[in-house]
């Protein structure tokens, strides 16, 4: 009897590792397209159970990554897709470096998160009209970047449906306006974009 009990217990131990180890996979899997200069990442250890006591990393009392601070880093690379399985990700500060291409539309997959600070980077091509599933979005700034495109009207909408306090996508590649009410009567509490665009 006690060797079962042991057997279960070692195994459930073990499930549990992969599971909470499954976002410091995620995490690793984008350090690995990341060109680092200055070290930042230098304690994200794909050997420790889970990434809680990486530097620029903060987790709930679940050691569920809830913050990746990253911002003004020196880092230049792409956001990868597995980013998109931080379940319980609410702040994702990656502002103010030399990060390239699109946004993953696994990114839409964060639905508990409060703050996308993607500014001051190179980021690339349209906004993602997935990024509108972010309901619980208080602060999205893009803003000096290279999106192209336009707005789309799911992303605003998230002013109507969510909780969007602050939305810049200023010093872009877009195109339209963004007017401050609409016809469906909707307020925007503050929108920042192109002055080009408003024209």
């Amino acid at each position: 009897m006690f060797i079962r009990f042991l057997v279960c217990f070692v195994f459930a131990v073990a499930i549990a590792s992969v599971d909470c180890n499954s976002e410091g996979d995620a995490l690793i899997s984008w350090k690995l397209k990341l060109v680092d200069p200055n070290g930042v990442l230098q304690s994200w250890d794909p050997t420790l159970i889970n990434p809680c006591t990486w530097y620029h990393v903060t987790c709930n009392v679940n050691n569920s990554v809830t913050r990746v601070d990253l911002g003004n880093a020196g880092l230049s690379g792409p956001l990868v897709p597995q980013l998109g399985t931080l379940a319980n990700l609410q702040y994702l500060e990656v502002f103010a470096n030399n990060l390239t291409g699109t946004i993953p539309i696994a990114i839409a997959n964060l639905t508990k998160l409060v703050s996308l600070d993607l500014y001051q980077n190179q980021f690339s091509g349209p906004i993602p009209e997935s990024l509108g599933n972010l309901v619980s979005l208080s602060f999205l700034r893009l803003n000096s970047n290279k999106f192209s495109g336009i707005l789309p009207v799911k992303v605003i909408q998230l002013v109507r449906y969510g909780n969007l306090r602050i939305l810049n996508v200023s010093d872009n590649q877009l195109a339209g306006t963004v007017h401050r009410k609409t016809t469906s009567g909707f307020a925007v509490t503050k929108i920042i974009q192109d002055p080009i665009a408003q024209k």
